[in-house]
């Protein structure tokens, strides 16, 4: 009996250290660089200068963010050190902040950095470094490449898509388009154009007028918004930045040029494109939307609304409720948050790129209801859906049904 109580009583040691053990293991900490029991540093880069300014209020509302999210105990008990740096929206700028961040800060990885041809620049470095170039500011189809580019993810959906919702609209109600195009030159205005001209198929070549390009350096647009008026379009879709969108409304308004102008999304701002161009001036402008307008009363007793609402006012008292750039990063920044949840004590690189492709019909931020965000180890397109909306002078309004945009 002695014998056997002795046995018992080792096989319950074994037992007990086994457990204490797992536990140990299943408690254990990992993390890459960029990431401590205390810290979480993350990386950003926007354009705070240059003609794309208008753009950095993303950055500056992630920052306000975070700082909100650190005083109220950070991520899993982590704060996050946001170091974000301005580009001017010139790609060998953005190399030099990105090797910046990498090398010398030592980020766990680079979130919603803005831009196509700045996020392009990076895209081969970031992939070789494996590093996260997480949530990119772009629509540029390319950041949905899990395959050949597996450490970077976009965030809004494809310009393509965006590109082939006007085409079907312009199908539908304009059969007599003649469209002048106006793009960006670069790969955020030809992504465009390619959706456009996909949607239009065979009725491209006879619809399309015009396909006149801007660069980001030049001073003004206003040549081509007279040149598109003397071709005697009807349809403009005008695929510009925050600055040139202004200018073009403002020109057409003064030369008396009235076509259907649909504006690309990452300019639909009324805040920082609209109301500078004269919001009569922008009456019946068409884009789409995937996040609910913060000037839209109908979303006034919407939970996430009144969550923004009290951001704003105590987090972000300077920013313009009418820049929809502020609700942008809101929700990317609580994306973000969303993923680094779900790492819990496993802060690697790795996990964090794992994580972020495992978003299973994520409501978050802003987004229209309807809207969520999905990814998978295949699809590094998180947010899919739009819906068509026009400016009736004080605000947009929105039509037409939730639409999920094919892209070829």
């Amino acid at each position: 009996m002695l014998f056997v109580a002795r046995r018992l009583a080792a096989f319950s040691t074994a037992i007990a250290l086994l457990a204490a053990f797992e536990t140990s293991a299943l408690a254990q900490k990992t993390y890459d660089t960029g990431a401590t029991d205390t810290e979480i540093r993350i990386g950003n880069i926007v354009p705070y200068s240059g003609p794309a300014s208008a753009w950095g209020t993303i950055g500056r509302t992630e920052a306000a963010y975070f700082k909100r999210l650190n005083a109220e105990g950070g991520v899993n008990g982590r704060k996050i050190n946001f170091i974000s740096y301005d580009d001017g929206y010139s790609p060998a700028k953005t190399v030099e902040q990105a090797r910046k961040l990498v090398e010398s800060d030592e980020v766990l990885l680079i979130f919603s950095a803005l831009g196509t041809p700045t996020n392009s620049a990076i895209h081969r470095y970031m992939n070789s470094k494996k590093v996260p170039q997480l949530f990119v500011a772009s629509g540029a189809t390319k950041w949905d490449d899990p395959t050949e580019f597996p450490w970077t993810m976009g965030w809004i959906p494809s310009y393509q898509s965006e590109g082939q919702i006007y085409a079907k609209y312009i199908l539908k109600s304009i059969p007599n388009a003649r469209i002048a195009v106006l793009y960006q030159n670069d790969d955020l205005g030809k992504d465009y154009l390619k959706g456009l001209r996909d949607g239009l198929g065979d009725m491209a070549k006879s619809m399309i007028v015009i396909e006149e390009s801007y660069e980001v350096a030049d001073p003004t647009v206003d040549a081509h918004i007279v040149k598109m008026k003397s071709l005697n379009a009807n349809v403009f879709v005008d695929i510009t930045g925050p600055k040139f969108a202004a200018q073009a409304i403002r020109k057409a308004a003064e030369i008396g040029w009235k076509p259907v102008h649909m504006l690309a999304s990452v300019s639909a701002s009324t805040g920082a494109v609209l109301q500078p161009a004269g919001l009569e001036n922008s009456r019946g402008v068409i884009s789409v939307a995937y996040m609910m307008d913060a000037l839209d009363p109908q979303w006034k007793d919407n939970p996430e609304m009144k969550a923004f609402d009290t951001f704003l006012a105590r987090d972000f008292p300077e920013g313009n409720r009418a820049d929809s750039m502020i609700a942008n990063g809101y929700t990317l920044a609580k994306a973000l948050v969303q993923v680094l949840k779900q790492c819990g004590d496993d802060l690697t690189r790795e996990n964090v790129m794992r994580q972020a492709a495992n978003l299973k019909d994520l409501k978050v931020g802003m987004l229209l209801p309807g809207i969520t965000v999905s990814t998978s180890p295949s699809d590094f397109a998180p947010v899919k859906q739009m819906q068509l909306r026009r400016f009736d002078g004080a605000r947009w309004e929105l039509f037409g049904p939730v639409i999920s945009g094919a892209r070829s």
